[in-house]
């Protein structure tokens, strides 16, 4: 499938989209400790969405064509809320609420003037054990070596490589079947970004792309499951898990990070 090239003035368009994102997670920031519901987040973040002139996109989005998604519901919330052993597309509720200690990894997605902004990221609810702080640590920095391997002549390959030897140095799992993508007026266009794989291998990365780095970190196997409610992917050993995402544009200079 071919790639769409974005102008600089459509960067900049991503951009504003990717800064109300960014405050919506500073806004969550606030709220988020222990007693509070995954609803009462999604709630907060509609309403601070739609205060500044965006609607959510996550909100009724139906996915296409996928494998492993058989019959797939509207997502129902504004926010993906994933809670622990939830990998990734955790459903808010009013009857989860969090507990100290708890790691909650909170996507947002959303439409700006006809332009989305994308990404994720995981927090600690309070203090957390030694291993969960040393997960949340390498999920972020696989996202770190990621992006450094995003420049004009390399290889989407070299992004995936990069992020999968540092959490296999570091003892962790990347799961597979979920990816980064490339975004602009859609939530989801092409390329597909892995977070594992060789380096110089894939499509070439070019000036004017914009896609999403998002690798999920599992501590113990890469196995998912899909729960019932289409939706819900968690490790299938029961393990935690740890995600962060941003969106960047390729310009000649190198990314630009547009969720910053």
């Amino acid at each position: 499938m071919p790639i769409t090239l974005k102008s600089p003035s459509q960067i900049e368009l991503l951009r504003q989209s990717g800064q109300l994102v960014r405050a919506t997670f500073e806004i969550l920031r606030e709220h988020i400790r222990p007693g509070i519901s995954t609803a009462e987040l999604d709630a907060i973040a509609e309403e601070y969405i739609r205060k500044h002139g965006a609607e959510p996109v996550y909100k009724g989005y139906v996915p296409r064509g996928r494998r492993g998604w058989p019959s797939t519901p509207p997502f129902p919330a504004t926010i993906c809320a994933s809670v622990n052993d939830v990998i990734c597309h955790g459903i808010p509720s009013p009857k989860e609420r969090l507990r100290q200690g708890d790691i909650i990894g909170i996507d947002i997605g959303l439409r700006l003037n006809g332009w989305i902004g994308d990404a994720c990221e995981t927090f600690a609810v309070g203090e957390v054990d030694e291993p969960t702080r040393r997960l949340l640590e390498t999920a972020r920095r696989c996202l770190e070596l990621g992006i450094e391997q995003a420049y004009p002549g390399k290889t989407l390959g070299d992004i995936g490589a990069a992020i999968q030897r540092h959490a296999e140095a570091r003892g962790f799992a990347i799961v597979r079947e979920y990816t980064g993508h490339g975004l602009g007026r859609n939530l989801h266009e092409e390329p597909t970004v892995l977070h594992f794989g060789e380096p110089g291998t894939g499509r070439k990365i070019m000036a004017g792309m914009v896609f999403t780095i998002e690798p999920m970190v599992n501590a113990g196997s890469p196995e998912t499951k899909l729960e019932r409610d289409g939706w819900t992917v968690r490790t299938a050993d029961g393990r935690r898990s740890a995600q962060f995402e941003h969106t960047l544009a390729i310009t000649d200079d190198g990314p630009l990070l547009l969720t910053a």
